[in-house]
């Protein structure tokens, strides 16, 4: 048996920190998902979003799924860098989900894979406004190990996130909503950028 474990990050070298440990765990990397917004002075390179298999390693250490990160379109989150599993399944469901509320697009990928109804709105809400999500499908002997891991890097507590989204009008994920351009993200680092809550 095995369940999936998701975290974001609102840092993307911590998401990318987190991704590196599970695969020092032993995860493969066709286990392990990571979607991300950046932007500004964080913004996406191009080593970021077309990382070879020969310069992978050179990059923050590892190869395996950072090694395939690539460009994509997600309804409701516009450009984001990602790799694994969980985009792919996104980007499928967004295909007939493009203005499906939240059973579908990437809320309903993440809801498909064991998170609630809650977190998925607010997790895809935090990439929307520049997060990176981490996601990992761990066998049950694993799972401990692996949420340890996934709690080193401080990730974003998601109910005190959906409440500080909520606070300022929000209700669910709309993946109708406009992308966020450079300013909102900045603007959303700075609201949060007090220190983090661990899971």
């Amino acid at each position: 048996m095995s369940k999936t474990i998701t975290r974001m990050y609102d840092n993307y070298e911590d998401a990318k920190s987190a991704v590196a440990a599970l695969e020092t765990l032993g995860i493969p990397h066709n286990d392990i998902s990571i979607v991300a917004r950046r932007s500004g002075e964080h913004s996406i390179t191009a080593d970021d979003a077309g990382i070879g298999a020969t310069t992978g390693a050179l990059i923050g250490g590892v190869g395996g799924l950072l090694a395939g990160l690539g460009l994509l379109a997600i309804p409701g989150l516009g450009a984001v860098v990602a790799a694994g599993w969980l985009a792919s399944t996104a980007v499928g469901a967004g295909v007939g989900a493009i203005a499906g509320g939240a059973a579908g697009g990437f809320v309903g990928a993440l809801q498909e894979e064991g998170v609630t109804e809650h977190d998925a709105n607010v997790y895809s809400e935090g990439v929307r406004r520049g997060g990176s999500l981490v996601s990992a499908k761990v066998k049950d002997d694993l799972a401990p190990q692996a949420e340890d891991v996934l709690n080193r890097y401080g990730p974003v507590n998601p109910a005190e996130r959906g409440a500080s989204y909520r606070e300022r009008g929000w209700t669910a994920f709309d993946p109708a909503a406009p992308a966020y351009g450079d300013a909102d993200v900045a603007r959303e680092r700075d609201h949060h950028e007090e220190p983090r809550a661990r899971v």
